[in-house]
């Protein structure tokens, strides 16, 4: 009997913890909002700063979503970046996409960035995976790599390393 009644709390507790995760942060109908630090180089909705041979660059942005179904959400960001170097201009860069999570706290992501400089754009189609770690209820620590797959002639693909923070709500 005693044997009966632990495998059922073990049970019963481990159906809490499955019903616990499927109403978890990434639930149908829930909102999500993100800044990351990255790279400005690729057209970033990302928080960057740097300085490099006497030139200042920043960039600023966000990127928000809902989650049309458990675990997947559509997501769009806007971001802008600025320097003082007089050999380059102003971006403007607009990203959407969809991320899912896997297992609900492995965000794998893809989606198409577009940057408008001055005398055109360049465009990116992204890869992204990671990680969220929570740190409650509605907030999110989400390290991530991703990989942006250049699409005009001569663009070469690139690397980042992300560090995203994310509301949920």
């Amino acid at each position: 009997m005693k044997k009966l009644l632990v495998a059922a709390m073990m049970v019963f507790g481990l159906a809490a913890n499955a019903q616990e995760t499927t109403s978890s942060q990434t639930a149908q109908g829930k909102f999500v909002i993100e800044a990351n630090t990255g790279s400005a180089t690729t057209g970033s909705t990302a928080f960057s700063f740097s300085s490099q041979d006497g030139y200042t660059a920043w960039s600023i942005g966000a990127e928000g979503g809902y989650f049309v179904i458990d675990d997947l959400a559509v997501k769009a960001g806007l971001g802008f970046a600025s320097n003082d170097n007089p050999f380059e201009s102003d971006q403007f860069t607009y990203k959407i996409g969809a991320e899912y999570y896997i297992l609900g706290n492995i965000p794998v992501g893809v989606d198409f960035t577009g940057t408008s400089v001055t005398g055109g754009s360049v465009n990116w189609i992204g890869l992204q995976g990671g990680y969220a770690y929570f740190l409650g209820e509605n907030v999110s620590i989400k390290p991530a790599v991703r990989y942006n797959i250049g699409l005009e002639d001569g663009q070469k693909g690139q690397f980042q390393g992300l560090i995203g923070f994310a509301l949920y709500f």
